[in-house]
């Protein structure tokens, strides 16, 4: 993928503008939270508000943009594909699933709390995505199309069934290629598509817009998690703020154990390209898109 030009201040000034937003909007979304226990609160807190690439937001954002949206229009969508995305990790971490103590530099909520008010913290973070989006100020038509689309990138069709596949093949011995790209397309692919499909429906954008712009977050989508498959590799839990090596030591399906680093290295290259041709069959300003999706490539953690 051609590498956006680092001199580009317009594009890293928007992306940090943008960041600044949703964080705001997440806060305020907590915030906003009234009769809850109190331990509760602070765990929803925690899940959501210490740091994060907020990649998803960020998507979001940047496909609204190129459509033609307001940021304001953007708030209530990134703030929700967000706060679906806290929810899975708490419970990803969870002793029943990935079992990790750490997560983003600090510990994993069932064990800042305790792992009763962790699965309570991901079912009320779930619940306030819905709500944020429910409550948003866009057309009705959008708004429900925006409910039905992140419902279903986070359901079983979506993230929650990638996670059902990624438990059947841990331990199971041999995968398919094919297998492999499915269960990543369900777990990680479809929550960064549906914050690109969220930005897109929050501005109205036409169907061969959607199109393209649902061929780059699915090249996008894979393309990250092969990324962090090699992270987990290639680099240590102080740089990735969670466990490294978790992979191979709980033996799980991933692209560096099927196919390979190298092979692993040169699907990035190819997807990148993807990414590249995608955007060139979209309309307005898509060089935020770009940057995001070099981010997701280069990134060291």
């Amino acid at each position: 993928m051609a590498t956006p030009d680092p001199r580009d201040h317009d594009v890293q000034a928007r992306l940090t503008r943008w960041r600044t937003r949703a964080d705001a909007a997440l806060a305020a979304a907590l915030d906003g939270v009234e009769g809850t226990e109190p331990r509760l609160l602070a765990a929803m807190r925690h899940a959501v508000l210490l740091g994060g690439k907020r990649m998803r937001p960020l998507l979001a954002y940047a496909a609204g943009h190129a459509c033609g949206a307001s940021e304001e229009a953007l708030d209530a969508p990134a703030a929700a594909v967000e706060l679906v995305h806290a929810y899975s990790l708490v419970h990803d971490d969870l002793p029943a699933m990935d079992d990790d103590a750490l997560r983003r530099g600090q510990p994993t909520v069932h064990v800042a709390f305790d792992e009763a008010t962790a699965i309570l913290t991901g079912d009320a973070l779930q619940a306030l995505a819905f709500s944020v989006l429910a409550q948003s100020a866009l057309p009705d038509a959008r708004r429900v199309a925006m409910l039905a689309e992140l419902a279903t990138a986070s359901g079983a069709a979506g993230m929650c069934g990638g996670q059902a596949f990624d438990l059947a093949a841990t331990g199971a011995g041999s995968i398919t290629l094919d297998s492999l790209e499915r269960l990543h397309a369900l777990k990680t692919g479809a929550l960064l598509r549906a914050a690109v499909r969220l930005g897109a429906i929050a501005a109205g954008a036409d169907a061969a817009t959607r199109r393209a712009l649902d061929d780059f977050a699915d090249a996008l989508g894979l393309a990250f998690q092969i990324r962090d498959d090699l992270l987990d590799v290639e680099s240590n839990s102080a740089t990735l703020g969670k466990t490294a090596g978790k992979d191979a030591a709980q033996d799980k399906a991933t692209f560096p154990a099927l196919i390979g680093l190298d092979a692993s290295r040169a699907r990035l290259r190819t997807l990148a390209q993807h990414m590249d041709d995608a955007l060139a069959g979209c309309g307005g300003d898509t060089a935020p898109l770009a940057a995001l999706g070099s981010r997701a490539i280069e990134r060291d953690h």
